[in-house]
């Protein structure tokens, strides 16, 4: 299978070409020629299945050039008891008869970009080999808190990269920024960005559109890749969850084969929904996706009216991960929701850049809410989440309960009770300070010891990585302003 660049698509490369370069020299995003079938076969099959398993026969109908035996050992390498405290690695819990949430927070960060940054540099790895590239890949992330950790964690010691964070200096959670100041390796690196994460992200886009930049990279050896989801090799491991919970349902006899579900979705940079789509566009019955927001309603709005605008104030929030005004992966639901039409996604994008708005044709907006349902809720509301659930006795973190208000909310707007699932994206134990708060307590004054005060008085044991940050040496001090992105990459690759 090919895959095409969204702001050109005479614009053509294999997988293993798409995955090595991230993002399209144009500024566009590869993206499929199509989207191959999952039959209801082929899913009662998949039920029978553990995840890797599945991971592998999904990932194999987008991989075509990568050999079936490659990606079991890829899987079984990204997948494996060491790194997922979970079997099941992507666990559903139920909630009540017809809600589930899938929780994607069970790998060795605590977050659910563990489930494509596990697999990613396995494909990175391979796609090199396959394209005969020699020079090392410079893979530069901006984070908004969890890409990061979860990205140097996966290429931490992996042969032929170097890797450098960016993340907003005062837009992660503390337990966050540890994680990543603490990292382990040679090859890794981690700097601040005064500003936000629309900040760093806009100064690694234009590091990949400078050609002078690229040229200078290759005198020295090096070439420019990504790890954040603008990548393919992120946005494919995703949709394998979705499909797996799925067949979860079916396996647990929660539902029928055939049967249409819900899932919600806490999303800022819109990868992680736009996954689900892609399932769905696959064949997996899915009836609505449910775009989950926080005060940063961006997107709420894009799916309500057809305008994307991102002049409008933006929050510092208890849920980081999502305080976002560009939604990168945005173009990719573009151009399928355009039919391909890559004149139309490059008038947007050149919307975007100029004047921070644009808006999709009738056609579009009409296909765009026949699939999606937007909503968002504020920092009382995702406390008031927080805590309704602590006293039904589950714990989840800030981002989980954005979405589980949202589908609340969805489902007295609509009236659906549709079987639905909501995601929960990160171990509550990220955002200790919040979730104390939430639940009625004053969180202790080091955030690591705020670890062990939610232990005690929940009864919820923290996942060990996180619990072993006490005492961890900080390696990483670097602080840049967002128009000196490039000087700190070129001292990183000194």
């Amino acid at each position: 299978m090919e895959y095409l660049s969204t702001r050109d698509k005479t614009l053509r490369k294999s997988a293993a070409q798409a995955i090595v370069m991230g993002l399209s020299r144009d500024g566009g995003l590869f993206t499929p020629v199509g989207f191959p079938s999952l039959s209801a076969l082929e899913v009662e099959t998949l039920c029978g299945m553990p995840y890797r398993k599945r991971a592998a026969y999904i990932m194999g109908k987008f991989l075509e050039d990568f050999r079936p035996e490659e990606l079991n050992q890829f899987t079984k390498n990204a997948y494996g008891p060491e790194k997922f405290d979970s079997p099941a690695v992507a666990p559903l819990r139920k909630m009540d008869g017809n809600t589930w949430c899938l929780e994607l927070w069970h790998g060795p960060t605590s977050a659910f970009k563990d489930m494509a940054l596990q697999m990613l540099p396995q494909l990175l790895s391979a796609s090199l080999r396959m394209t005969g590239e020699k020079k090392t890949a410079c893979i530069l992330v901006a984070t908004s808190g969890d890409t990061g950790k979860a990205a140097m964690e996966g290429f931490a010691g992996v042969e032929q990269t170097k890797i450098l964070v960016f993340y907003p200096e005062n837009g992660v959670s503390e337990i966050q920024k540890l994680q990543m100041v603490t990292q382990e390796g040679g090859n890794v690196g981690v700097c601040a960005v005064k500003g936000n994460f629309d900040d760093a992200q806009n100064g690694v886009k234009r590091i990949f559109s400078d050609e002078a930049m690229r040229e200078e990279l290759a005198r020295r050896g090096y070439f420019l890749s990504s790890a954040n989801s603008i990548n393919w090799g992120r946005i494919l491991p995703q949709v394998v969850y979705y499909i797996s919970a799925y067949c979860d349902l079916l396996s647990a006899k929660e539902i029928k084969l055939g049967e249409p579900v819900n899932f919600c979705v806490p999303t800022g940079n819109f990868g992680n929904i736009l996954a689900c789509y892609y399932a769905k566009r696959m064949g997996l019955p899915v009836k609505k996706l449910i775009c989950a927001s926080n005060r940063n309603d961006v997107l709420t709005d894009f799916i309500r009216t057809g305008v994307y605008d991102r002049n409008r104030p933006f929050y510092t929030t208890m849920s980081p991960s999502m305080d976002i005004l560009i939604s990168s992966n945005l173009e990719r639901l573009l151009f399928d929701l355009s039919g391909g039409r890559d004149e139309l996604v490059r008038s947007c994008m050149e919307q975007l850049a100029e004047t921070g708005r644009y808006e999709i044709t009738a056609g579009m907006k009409r296909r765009l809410q026949e699939v999606f349902f937007g909503g968002f809720c504020g920092e009382e509301e995702t406390a008031s989440s927080i805590e309704m659930l602590h006293r039904y006795g589950y714990l989840i973190d800030t981002h989980t309960a954005v979405a589980a208000r949202v589908l609340t909310d969805y489902r007295k707007e609509t009236g659906d009770r549709t079987p639905a699932v909501f995601v929960s994206t990160a171990s509550p134990y990220k955002f200790c300070d919040s979730v104390l708060s939430a639940i009625g307590e004053t969180p202790a004054a080091d955030s690591v010891d705020r670890i062990a005060q939610m232990e005690a008085l929940t009864g919820v044991t923290a996942p060990s990585r996180l619990a072993a940050l006490k005492g961890k040496e900080v390696r990483f001090h670097d602080v840049t302003g967002k128009e000196r992105m490039e000087e700190r990459v070129l001292a990183f690759l000194q």
